[in-house]
């Protein structure tokens, strides 16, 4: 006995929406060309598939046998084909991601991990810089896109917002200090702040919100890097202004975190493409995993999100 993928699907359709007009239009055929293929079907199977009326079309018995035959093997079928047409086009594809350094040593790795499992044909490369080299990594065509938290237009990218995290501040971990789920802006008035270097992007949203809120704080370390920021507030040289995402890494350091309100500052971290290069097949499918990856992680993580 032989029959067609395209019979099936066409029976499919049918199925699926109790009208020869509607699977017509899903598989781009006239109406007259899906009723022979499902004519075709039939004889060849030797019984009905459905019960035809001018108001409705009901699978058979025997329909509705084979229906649940097709729903398992069809899928299955379109899975195996795409793999084994990936394989011929050349193997292993690949996408290139560059982050933030935080971000790319305590986010992206598990990301990448679970993804994965997914998709084993698929290999990211993942490149760790500050958002400026990541800006002329993507102009020379070195990267496939980038990820960051950028303030500004960024000319000739395209720029689509992937998730959000908020400033919260840390402290040195001290026996009989009260925890602070949240504290407001102006409890850090006369307390030294040690910081980033100003044209770091968050940092100046941060000195934004202070000036804004009049908050004036005792000038501490300025250093390039969020690891060393919390590594120093650790050893009590003073607190940090922090985006929520730095969450895990003071996990690890005797150091405790409290959410900033009055106001609560959101920063939000996109994905920057060029507009001119065309992303590398498997690229959207990431970019839509890592969405939902991160709201799944930080909802686990308690990560103020």
């Amino acid at each position: 006995m032989e029959f067609t993928s395209r019979q099936l699907r066409a029976f499919q359709l049918v199925a699926q929406h109790h009208s020869f007009t509607r699977a017509a239009e899903a598989l781009f055929i006239t109406v007259s060309g899906l009723s022979v293929l499902i004519r075709e079907l039939e004889n060849q199977l030797g019984f009905r598939l459905f019960d035809r009326t001018t108001r409705q079309v009901v699978l058979t018995e025997y329909g509705n046998d084979l229906l649940a035959v097709t729903q398992r093997t069809l899928p299955e079928l379109d899975a195996a084909m795409s793999r084994i047409g990936r394989t011929a086009k050349g193997g292993s594809q690949s996408i290139s991601v560059g982050t933030m350094p935080l971000i790319a040593a305590n986010i992206l790795p598990q990301v990448i991990k679970e993804f994965r499992s997914q998709r084993s044909d698929l290999r990211i490369q993942l490149f760790d810089a500050d958002l400026t080299t990541l800006l002329h990594r993507l102009e020379a065509g070195k990267l496939d896109m980038a990820l960051g938290i950028w303030f500004k237009s960024v000319p000739g990218f395209q720029r689509t917002a992937l998730f959000r995290f908020s400033l919260m501040v840390i402290r040195a971990d001290k026996i009989g200090a009260p925890y602070r789920a949240s504290t407001t802006w102006s409890a850090l008035n006369g307390q030294t702040l040690i910081s980033l270097a100003p044209t770091v992007p968050h940092q100046q949203i941060i000195n934004k919100y202070l000036a804004k809120t009049g908050v004036v704080c005792q000038r501490g370390a300025v250093v390039n890097l969020l690891d060393t920021q919390i590594a120093l507030v650790e050893a009590d040289e003073g607190i940090a202004i922090i985006p929520s995402y730095g969450v895990p890494v003071c996990r690890n350091r005797k150091v405790v975190m409290s959410r900033l309100i009055n106001p609560i500052v959101n920063l939000e971290c996109s994905q920057i493409t060029t507009r001119a290069k065309k992303l590398p097949p498997g690229a959207d499918e990431f970019s839509a995993f890592l969405k939902t990856y991160v709201a799944s992680w930080a909802g686990h993580a308690c990560v103020l999100y």
